[in-house]
């Protein structure tokens, strides 16, 4: 109501010419190929959003990416040179977004990225990262490994940025919390099997495997090690938690504790949680489009990224007027300057040291129990 008010004040005051232009959002996400059990989730979200966006008509451009890097180069130069958006969300791998970001850069549009991804300082201008950070998620498996008397850890991750991701933050945060790193291995997202993998690990006997894989592929060693009958705990990360990775691991993957954002257990947060208000109003509407068993983290940080936008949008419009390059530079900015902006996976400030803005508040330990994602004691 707040936003509405401003908007009418401004169209009061003369001002409504930059509020009544329409707003262009550009979107590229996959959904075909290795990463599309995570890419239809954004593509439904985008799909039930609103004609207006904080009160100005907003016109989504949704393209496929096909899980490629390539591709994501592709489209992102599309929705920017000839389409002329306003900003960008996208894409649903590290990989992709990395990508995205240098066209973000050269080409001084913002990206609201879909995945969490590490640039450094000079490289992050105009990109924003809308899911919690790895090391951030990571904190919380660690966390839950010293609680549980764990000591040595086998690791099994993609060969991309993202299992590299993932491996960087579990040894930065080893050494400290006295956790030996006992193997190291890694796999394509395209392979079918990683049996040699994991017979490495367990030939290490480690007490428990923390497996940095994303997507329906994320499952692949949980079912390796089950059939291999090992008996540690298993841990993903917030990559891996929507149903498909549940519908193809099976029973495989029971037991298995994850890192994630509250929306997923929304019902079984307290209601002093801070999301719980904005995540629960996003879970009725989707689990109403879509099925209640249907739900996923991804849904919510497409959700997130508009709603970033929705709370940037203010200041951006006194600036100038969509489908201009100072209007482009303005919502940057104003994005940059958001402070306790409340998502359904966490609360978001940010600053110009720090495009994702997300602290404890956006994470919960989640144990896959009878087949669904249940809060982790």
């Amino acid at each position: 109501m707040k936003l509405r008010t401003v908007l009418m004040g401004m169209a009061l005051l003369g001002a409504s010419a930059a509020a009544c232009a329409d707003l262009t959002v550009g979107v590229t996400v996959s959904t075909t190929g290795p990463g599309a059990s995570l890419g239809v989730h954004y593509r439904n979200t985008f799909a039930m959003l609103p004609k207006t966006l904080g009160g100005v008509p907003v016109k989504y451009i949704v393209l496929d990416d096909a899980s490629d890097p390539t591709q994501a180069v592709k489209n992102a130069r599309k929705l920017i040179t000839e389409d002329k958006v306003d900003v960008v969300f996208g894409s649903s791998s590290v990989p992709n977004n990395l990508a995205i970001a240098e066209v973000a850069t050269e080409l001084k549009t913002a990206q609201i990225a879909l995945a969490p991804m590490a640039l450094p300082p000079e490289k992050m201008a105009w990109t924003f990262i809308v899911p919690q950070s790895i090391p951030l998620m990571i904190e919380g498996v660690v966390q839950h490994m010293q609680a549980n008397g764990v000591k040595s850890v086998g690791y099994i991750g993609f060969n991309d940025p993202w299992g590299e991701g993932i491996a960087k933050a579990f040894s930065a945060l080893a050494g400290p919390a006295a956790l030996k790193l006992v193997a190291d291995e890694r796999y394509a997202r395209t392979d079918t099997s990683v049996e040699a993998q994991i017979l490495k690990i367990l030939a290490a006997k480690p007490d428990a495997v923390l497996i940095g894989g994303s997507g329906t592929p994320g499952a692949l060693p949980a079912i390796s090690l089950a059939g291999r009958g090992y008996k540690g705990q298993v841990y993903g990360n917030h990559g891996m938690v929507n149903p498909d990775f549940i519908r193809v691991g099976a029973k495989s993957v029971e037991g298995l504790i994850a890192p994630t954002g509250p929306l997923v257990v929304v019902e079984q947060l307290p209601d002093a949680n801070p999301v719980k208000a904005v995540a629960s109003g996003f879970v009725k509407a989707y689990d109403a489009a879509y099925g209640v068993q249907n739900r996923n983290a991804f849904a919510g940080y497409a959700y997130d990224a508009y709603l970033l936008v929705e709370k940037a949008l203010p200041e951006a419009l006194k600036v100038a007027k969509p489908g201009t390059a100072a209007f482009r530079a303005a919502l940057r900015d104003a994005l940059e300057g958001l402070h306790e902006a409340v998502g359904t996976h966490g609360v978001y400030t940010m600053s110009p040291k720090n495009h994702n803005g997300m602290d404890a508040r956006a994470r919960v330990l989640v144990k896959v129990h009878a087949g669904a994602w249940k809060l982790a004691e």
